[in-house]
């Protein structure tokens, strides 16, 4: 179970520091997605973001670059439980650029104030979970924790229910939300009346057994 954590404190690094550290993380690294240190001191690199979305995305028919056909239909979905991506960015990046480069890539049209950007970090056998700020820089963090996502992971998650800026949503999208807990509630009633179907087939059968004269 996920632990909320409070959000450590940012430190400033200078440009020698970030050049050490940056030695050391790529001397790590074992999947060759490097960083690189650019002579003004801003350095680029690689992060993996976990998508954790819970709610239908919808993507822009028009923006798929030839994978579908011209359209400007939208279309609404469930992305694949786990689903991966990596991003080159660099450190000048924030939190809140990495998520509108996330939906580019996936072509999701749904506005970016609906999500936020998580980091996990597995301390003492236990999962510290805490949303980051728009402000923040994914990859200077990606560069102090090191390489091992075990150490640290980020993860892209719809805002908590209480949070969800409704008013980002367009009126299809709300009425698309819609149609889809109706046909997930009707799922689940038919899953219902199904089980209780099988229990009251079996109970009777029980009782004509016992009722059977002899």
């Amino acid at each position: 179970k996920d632990v909320q954590k409070e959000r450590e404190p940012h430190v400033y690094l200078s440009k020698e520091e970030v050049k050490e550290k940056i030695q050391s993380y790529n001397s790590s690294v074992t999947d060759k997605l490097k960083m690189t240190l650019n002579a003004n001191g801003i350095y680029t690199g690689f992060i993996k973001v976990q998508m954790e979305l819970c709610r239908p995305i919808t993507v822009q028919s028009s923006q798929s670059q030839g994978r579908y056909a011209p359209s400007n239909q939208e279309t609404a979905f469930y992305l694949p439980d786990g689903c991966m991506n990596t991003l080159h960015i660099s450190s000048t990046n924030t939190v809140r650029e990495v998520i509108e480069a996330l939906l580019k890539k996936f072509f999701v049209a749904d506005n970016p104030a609906k999500f936020a950007l998580y980091k996990r970090c597995h301390k003492e056998d236990q999962v510290y979970t805490c949303k980051l700020s728009d402000r923040e820089h994914p990859l200077y963090l990606r560069l102090v924790a090191g390489p091992k996502t075990e150490m640290l992971s980020f993860v892209l998650r719809e805002h908590e229910t209480g949070e969800v800026m409704w008013e980002a949503f367009s009126i299809p999208e709300l009425q698309n939300f819609l149609r889809i807990l109706d046909k997930e509630e009707n799922d689940q009633l038919q899953i219902l009346k199904n089980r209780y179907a099988a229990y009251r087939g079996k109970l009777e059968e029980a009782l004509r057994g016992v009722l059977k004269p002899g």
